[in-house]
């Protein structure tokens, strides 16, 4: 049996099979032609001896532990027999010892700080491998890298081992900023691989995002917009400045932008955040979409042209989105098309107006009319019949609608043409219109001879056309009729506003409470004039009923009478002169005693009377002035002398304010006057005895009229 070619590790147990037959000479092993001795302890090498028996003819080389020495080559040889025999040889046998390579390890070290976007190179190395490592790089991510990469194998002075070097070239990027690169080296002799690792630190220049926060997600024109810029940054400190179309517009602006109330002019405006650091500056833009209602850039524009031809109306407008557009046929009122431009052939059937209607969704449509003229000869649209005032400048009128304008018109008056620079008596003013002319023919100081038949003719590059105008003499409205119809008109507005008020102020005023069946307050009928006077006036309405006699009303302290009749009232009213008449606690605290009087109770009303009579509430101080009293004449007075007339004191008509001698005693309560429905006697036992009966007279009140002031 002859060895065979073995691969060991360093470290291995290794053994080289060699048997021999019939062996007559002695046995060795060689390596690399040395040899190795007889013995089968082979003395002077430890590690190697020959194993079996020779019983058996076995004389294997065993080598523990293999050693990078031990790679060689090696042979089985028996030398010649004592008898001459002949030796024999094996085959060489080569033992080839693998050597696992030291671990690797990256020359720039465990953390490498770097820019984004500068190349660099890493460099891992694993030395004495037999045979030499391989080596592969990791990136952060778990990624073999394999692009870029140098691989250098050299070979060590033992010429057996060698190192391997591998150089990765990379260009960092801001995925990588503290990411771990890892280098792993193996070889034959040892599958598990060893490793070495990197921390890459990389500088990089701002990530910049832009969005839009707190606002609607339609932008539409009128709202305010807020965009805020995130940047990312190795180092973080950074700088932000704004921009709108490469304009900034805010210098000092941090990661918030706000544009208030935005505007179709900004549409498609684009807004950038540009961020720096000490690496460098990112920007990030965002494009304005504003949604905007419709406008016109060109209103629709008006056409002439020949029967037959072809026309293209134009609705251009702007919108974001974009305006829907529909073209409608006023004659006809149908959609005749839906696009910005509609062409159309003209004729009889198809010129006339087009309305352009253009619309976005959530804002006012607007709209637009453009006329299609067909040419042809005018057509004057004036009335055949005219007036004029005889004496006063006439204006003869003849309008024409005529496409194209007309080049000329003409006016004759019996036969004659009528021209401006040839007659004194007429001048003609014309005006140009949008479809055609008015002109005006204007008679100075009209006479009867100038009223008649006009010919007006109005001619255009199509054709002419003819009117007969009459014009008849009119004759004017006389201005003093004019000034009094304008005047009476004014009276009649007035009276009527007039009437109104007064009806208003009627309907204000209170029930009388004479003529009442309930028990109303003393106040409703005579009320205080004024407060700082000592003067009370009572101002009393009184009608008559159409079918009985009327109630009277009488208040009087010092005594009063009445008449009553079917035809006509006579009214004696005694009236106090001095202090006001003590009114309910509603108008006034002041009371004439110290006592309370109640309210006045009246008899309910008899059905079947009709009274309209009431004592409305009178303020004098506003609507009227008491005549002056007669001048005084002298009286005697309660101790003989002379003296004014005690009527004219304040103190006369209240006998509460009255001292002295003959006081008399404070009267009873309003209700004692009218205990059972009428007056006591002592009220109308002296009719003509009250202190102003002298001035108050009787008066005799027609039915329906209104009493005067008293």
């Amino acid at each position: 049996m002859e060895p065979q070619d073995q691969t060991a590790i360093e470290g291995s147990h290794v053994t080289l099979p060699c048997r021999v037959i019939d062996k007559t000479g002695s046995l060795q092993w060689t390596k690399d032609d040395f040899g190795l001795g007889v013995h089968r302890e082979l003395p002077g090498f430890d590690r190697y001896k020959m194993i079996g028996s020779d019983d058996e003819g076995d004389y294997s080389l065993d080598i523990y532990p293999v050693s990078l020495d031990d790679d060689a080559q090696y042979q089985c040889q028996v030398g010649p027999g004592p008898a001459g025999e002949p030796g024999v040889r094996s085959r060489f046998a080569s033992l080839t010892v693998l050597t696992p390579p030291d671990p690797p390890r990256i020359l720039q070290g465990s953390r490498l700080l770097t820019t984004e976007d500068r190349e660099i190179e890493l460099e891992c190395m694993s030395a004495a491998g037999k045979p030499a490592a391989e080596i592969t790089w990791i990136d952060g991510f778990g990624n073999v890298l394999k692009d870029g990469i140098e691989n250098i194998v050299e070979k060590l002075p033992d010429g057996r081992r060698s190192n391997a070097r591998s150089i990765l070239k990379l260009t960092p990027k801001k995925e990588h900023h503290n990411t771990t690169f890892t280098c792993q080296a193996q070889n034959t002799a040892d599958r598990n691989y060893k490793s070495a690792k990197l921390v890459l630190e990389v500088k990089y220049a701002p990530k910049v995002s832009v969005t839009m926060v707190g606002g609607p997600s339609r932008l539409i024109e009128g709202v305010d917009v807020r965009f805020k810029c995130t940047a990312d940054a190795n180092p973080p400190d950074v700088n932000y400045r704004w921009y709108i179309n490469d304009r900034i517009v805010n210098s000092d602006a941090t990661t918030d932008l706000v544009l208030t109330n935005i505007t179709r002019a900004q549409h498609d405006s684009i807004v950038k955040c540009e961020v720096h650091n000490d690496v460098g500056k990112s920007e990030e833009s965002e494009t304005l979409d504003i949604s905007y209602g419709p406008r016109f850039r060109t209103m629709p524009r008006s056409v002439q042209a020949d029967q037959g031809s072809t026309v293209t109306l134009t609705c251009d407008v702007d919108g974001n989105p974009q305006p829907d557009i529909v073209w409608l046929h006023e004659a006809t009122d149908r959609v005749v098309g839906t696009s910005t431009n509609y062409s159309l052939i003209v004729g009889p059937d198809t010129a006339g107006r087009y309305y352009c209607k253009a619309s976005v969704m959530g804002f006012p449509e607007i709209g637009a009319t453009a006329t299609v003229y067909m040419k042809g000869p005018p057509s004057i649209i004036s009335h055949r019949t005219q007036f004029g005032v005889p004496g006063d400048n006439v204006r003869v009128e003849c309008t024409a609608y005529a496409i194209p304008p007309p080049t000329k018109v003409m006016w004759t008056f019996k036969g004659e043409d009528i021209a401006g620079d040839h007659s004194h008596d007429y001048s003609i003013l014309e005006d140009p219109l949008s479809e055609g002319i008015k002109s005006t023919l204007v008679i100075r100081e009209s006479r009867q001879d100038h009223f008649g038949v006009y010919n007006c003719t109005v001619i255009n590059t199509y054709g002419s056309d003819v009117l007969e105008i009459m014009l008849k003499p009119q004759k004017s409205f006389p201005l003093l009729l004019i000034l009094t119809g304008v005047l009476g008109g004014v009276v009649v507005i007035i009276a009527i506003t007039m009437v109104i008020i007064l009806c208003q102020r009627k309907v204000k005023k209170p029930p009388d409470a004479c003529s009442s069946g309930e028990h109303t307050d003393v106040e409703k009928q005579c009320k205080e004039s004024d407060r700082s006077s000592n003067i009370s006036d009572i101002k009393m309405e009184l009608r008559t009923g159409s079918s009985v006699s009327n109630v009277h009303c009488e208040l009087d302290y010092g005594g009063g009478g009445s008449e009553t009749g079917s035809e006509s009232v006579v009214t004696r009213i005694g009236v106090p002169l001095a202090g006001p008449v003590p009114l309910d606690h509603r108008y006034t605290n002041n009371r004439l005693s110290t006592g309370d009087y109640p309210d006045p109770v009246f008899p309910p009303k008899n059905d079947g009377q009709n009274n309209n009579g009431y004592v409305p509430y009178v303020d004098y101080t506003r609507d009227y002035n008491p005549p002056p009293p007669p001048p005084p004449a002298p009286v005697s007075n309660s101790n003989g002398g002379g003296g004014v007339d005690p009527r004219y004191s304040a103190a006369y008509g209240n006998p509460y304010l009255r001292t002295g001698p003959g006081v008399v005693t404070a009267p009873p309560p309003y209700t004692a006057l009218r205990s059972n429905g009428a007056l006591p006697q002592a009220a109308t036992r002296h009719p003509a005895t009250s202190p102003t009966s002298h001035y108050i007279t009787g008066a005799t009140v027609k039915r329906g009229t209104l009493a005067t002031h008293v």
